[in-house]
């Protein structure tokens, strides 16, 4: 059974193309439950088999990716905020409580982004505080982009990597390969976060 399901998600990419990638990481990349990890790993597996570009495959997941995120973006502008405002008080979530998250994303909000889509779950809702916030939209999508790309380089790598070494691409081993990957990522993401702490607060006098 389950092999007959990771055998459909790469027959499906396959015959999807690079435009279902795009379809597909879009959905991803929205508040839609969708994770990744069914799209990018295959694409991965049909690029060892010479049945795709891995790197045409990495923008197309990128891209797709910007394009669910600037969704999420403009639904915070458009509905997240106004509803909140009105009806945050009884989900416990004072005005204040908005102030203080709008104002910490203008302040942070490209490094949060960044670090957001290269977390699990997190990457699905960065979008939402950023778009509360008005990051700027130009600094949004690079960093999006940035963060979005290097994930998508990940999964493609692990797919790949499995369809170098096995016959199919087997779920269990790319999930266990994505959090190897996280937990990799992890320690590098804590020293760019130190990083921007430390210039952050360099910056502040002189400004």
């Amino acid at each position: 059974m389950l092999h007959s399901v990771v055998q459909w998600l790469v027959d499906a990419v396959s015959t999807l193309g690079y435009t279902g990638i795009v379809v597909l990481m879009t959905i991803e990349s929205s508040f839609i439950p969708f994770p990744s990890e069914l799209v990018m790993p295959p694409a991965g597996y049909l690029a060892a088999q010479g049945r795709m570009d891995p790197v045409l495959a990495v923008l197309a997941g990128t891209f797709g990716s910007i394009l669910g995120a600037l969704f999420n973006y403009w639904f915070a502008i458009r509905v997240g905020e106004p509803f909140l405002r009105r009806y945050g008080k009884y989900f416990l979530v004072s005005a204040e409580h908005l102030d203080r998250a709008e104002g910490f994303f203008a302040r942070h909000g490209e490094i949060s982004t960044f670090i957001g889509r290269l977390v699990p779950v997190v990457r699905q809702l960065i979008s939402i505080p950023a778009g509360m916030a008005r990051v700027p939209l130009g600094r949004f999508v690079v960093f999006t982009a940035l963060g979005a790309g290097i994930w998508s380089g990940i999964l493609v790598y692990i797919g790949w990597f499995v369809g170098r070494h096995e016959a199919t691409l087997v779920e269990g081993v790319v999930k266990a390969y994505s959090t190897r990957a996280f937990l990799y990522l992890l320690p590098v993401l804590i020293l760019i976060v130190v990083g921007y702490v430390v210039w952050h607060r360099r910056r502040r006098p002189a400004a």
